[in-house]
């Protein structure tokens, strides 16, 4: 695997709640699906790039035993049986050189509880194969690929009769965050990233950008007509959403479904002042927002086996006193609640 860079993630049980007080909600549990999850990967064709290694969990009764998956191990059940119909869909994207298995633990969480979960691998933006990283092909590429996966979801895979096309949610962290503020309306402008940089030639996104030797920094051509927007999604999870200073107000005036907003209190990869904060102070309703205390970027990403601590580190070392296994307690079971009203069956 080669070095990982990110703009990604958060954790602690306890976190600051929408209105700025301090919460504790470990009562507060969705109910959830008795019997196994079923796991598949399948690839999705792209006519405009290569295919799309896509990671999808759902409920099932079939027997589960412990599977590898990338450099973690989840309890599933490989191809195993579907159990429900009508079904909520979740999309995932990960955040720059993440994988299919950035967020399994919530996936996993979201299949118990009734839920089908698709992770994109993002074409030239995973562990794999850095080659869009910097680029602005990389921001453009992102929604369209999630869209396309979501055509695949609905119309070829075997079991698309058993997903409720009207009850379909995206998850994105760092610039997965990003990819689902575009999917769900939201138009950012990139001729915004240069001048950012030139103003704050030291912020962690312009060293990054610089270091890949990336076109955003060059002066943008006209891209409005190309941002992928997908009706279909009719409520988002975004955490810690990176280049968000790519957005104004007018950007975001057009995001109208219910969003859940995590922010990292020690975010030093995609700092709140120029992105979480822009997109809560940007969005046209109030939303349900969440502040990490003592948490930095990577805390949202699944906490880490010692395969992955050895192999990236820097993914993995959170702040003393920071526990992100308990916070991801609290975490999965808050975004399950959250997709779970919001993508309600209506009878």
């Amino acid at each position: 695997m080669q070095r990982t860079h990110s703009f990604l993630i958060v954790i602690a049980i306890f976190f600051v709640a929408a209105d700025g007080t301090w919460s504790k909600k470990l009562a507060e549990v969705s109910p959830v699906v008795s019997g196994s999850v079923g796991f598949q990967q399948v690839t999705v064709p792209d006519l405009k790039d290569k295919p799309l290694e896509v990671a999808i969990w759902y409920p099932s009764t079939a027997p589960a035993s412990p599977q590898p998956l990338g450099l973690f191990q989840q309890t599933v059940a490989t191809n195993g049986g579907m159990t429900g119909n009508r079904l909520p869909l979740v999309l995932i994207s990960h955040g720059t050189s993440g994988s299919l298995a950035s967020h399994y633990d919530t996936a996993l969480e979201l299949a118990r509880a009734g839920f089908v979960v698709a992770a994109v691998m993002h074409t030239g933006d995973n562990s794999q194969d850095q080659s869009y990283v910097g680029n602005r092909r990389d921001l453009t590429d992102r929604p369209r690929q999630t869209a396309c996966v979501l055509d695949y979801l609905l119309g070829v895979w075997p079991d698309h009769n058993r997903i409720d096309p009207a009850r379909i949610g995206i998850l994105g962290y760092s610039l997965g965050g990003f990819t689902a503020l575009v999917a769900i309306g939201g138009t950012p402008d990139l001729h915004r990233i240069p001048q950012f940089c030139s103003d704050r030639p030291d912020a962690p996104e312009c060293r990054f950008i610089r270091e890949r030797r990336g076109d955003q920094l060059d002066e943008a051509p006209t891209l409005e007509a190309i941002w992928i927007h997908d009706a279909r999604i009719k409520a988002a999870v975004v955490a810690a959403p990176a280049v968000s200073f790519t957005f104004t107000r007018d950007g975001l005036s057009h995001v109208k479904v219910p969003m859940q907003l995590w922010r990292a209190e020690e975010d030093q990869e995609s700092p709140n002042q120029w992105n979480s904060d822009i997109v809560r102070d940007a969005l046209p309703s109030p939303q349900d927002v969440h502040t990490v205390r003592g948490a930095g970027h990577f805390a949202f990403l699944a906490p880490c086996s010692e395969a992955l601590a050895k192999t990236v580190p820097r993914i993995c070392q959170d702040a003393p006193g920071f526990d992100r296994a308990a916070f991801h307690v609290e975490f999965d079971r808050s975004v399950v609640r959250f997709f779970s009203a919001k993508l309600a069956a209506h009878r």
